[in-house]
């Protein structure tokens, strides 16, 4: 199979350019070239702006037809009409990078199935969610058939472990050393992370295979632990002391570290629950890596590179915290007077 990724050099489709090579196919590969690349030699690469929209459109008409097209870096309505007018009768498959963020948070019922209420929250799941309206009404004018695929969190090699205040290795550093790390609200809310691996599967079984022409898949972790016990699990993959954790408010979080905060207040103080079904059904998806087990691949990765911050580079984290100690004192002493 002709295979062009458009993306590829990211951390899930880093993946899938691997598994696909693995598998035989013929794999294109269109970047800016501007990513480390860890993808085998035998992907053609292709080099341009995806957001030169008229170059983009020209140079993929200018390629040869191929039988799937994975499109991994389109965020934005423009980037999917981009998307359209490049290959709108030009390939037998499209595949849809979305994300899980389409959806009202908190959902209306869990597991979430495919067919939820696309209300998001944030810029970013917005943004996707229009994205999905134009490449549908593409397919239903028959312009090419198209799976969409949702991932949730996505780690691994390559990439970073997520954590209260986003993607930064600070925390991870914390922990290794016994310091306190914050935990917003109470840590009991849920959340799902699914290694790379397993999620590029799915990307690789959906291509070319017309079960999954016109319909939606979750590809997510199925280890559905609360913060609290994913930040344990980070701590056990690395060797660590049981963490420390603190738990602060989120609406306080968002209040005093806003820059940072934004995504526990969409997205993080939600349980995240997944139904996986209809990829286990028809993309043959299984969940394999457990979080212990990835995020230990993934801290190797990064210890490997020098690439796990100094907590003590962030002053900011250690004044929050101060500053809720204080904030507790004053509490305790004005209720009891």
């Amino acid at each position: 199979m002709k295979v062009l990724i458009i993306g590829g050099t990211g951390l899930i489709s880093t993946a899938i350019t691997r598994q696909l090579v693995e598998r035989g196919d013929e794999v294109t590969l269109f970047n800016r070239g501007r990513t480390e690349s860890r993808v085998p030699s035998q992907a053609r690469q292709v080099h341009g702006d995806r957001r030169a929209y008229e170059e983009f459109v020209r140079r993929m008409r200018e390629l040869e037809l191929f039988d799937c097209v994975i499109e991994m870096i389109c965020f934005t309505p423009e980037d999917a009409g981009s998307l359209v007018a490049a290959f709108g009768g030009r390939t037998g498959h499209l595949i849809f990078c979305s994300t899980v963020d389409v959806y009202a948070k908190p959902a209306s019922r869990y597991p979430v199935t495919e067919d939820e209420s696309k209300k998001p929250v944030s810029l970013y799941g917005q943004n996707k969610a229009k994205c999905e309206r134009l490449l549908l009404d593409a397919d239903e004018r028959g312009d090419f058939p198209l799976t969409i695929i949702r991932p949730a969190h996505t780690y691994g090699e390559g990439g970073t472990l997520i954590h209260t205040f986003g993607w930064s290795t600070t925390f991870l550093d914390r922990i290794r050393k016994g310091k306190r790390v914050v935990v917003h609200g109470d840590g009991s809310s849920l959340w799902c992370s699914c290694h790379v691996d397993d999620c590029a599967r799915a990307f690789v079984a959906a291509a070319g295979r017309e079960r999954t022409f016109g319909n939606a898949y979750h590809v997510t972790g199925e280890e559905w632990s609360t913060w609290n016990r994913y930040h344990e699990c980070i701590a056990e993959a690395m060797g660590a002391p049981h963490p420390n954790l603190v738990h602060i408010p989120t609406d306080l979080l968002a209040k005093v570290a806003p820059d940072r905060s934004a995504v526990v207040a969409e997205n993080f103080q939600f349980d995240n629950i997944l139904d996986n079904a209809a990829a286990r059904r028809d993309l043959d998806f299984r969940y394999t890596i457990p979080l212990v087990d990835g995020a230990r691949r993934t801290i190797e990765w990064l210890d490997a590179r020098g690439n796990i911050a100094d907590s003590d580079s962030d002053p900011f984290y250690d004044r929050l915290l101060d500053a809720w100690d204080r904030l507790g004192e004053r509490m305790t002493r004005e209720l009891r007077e």
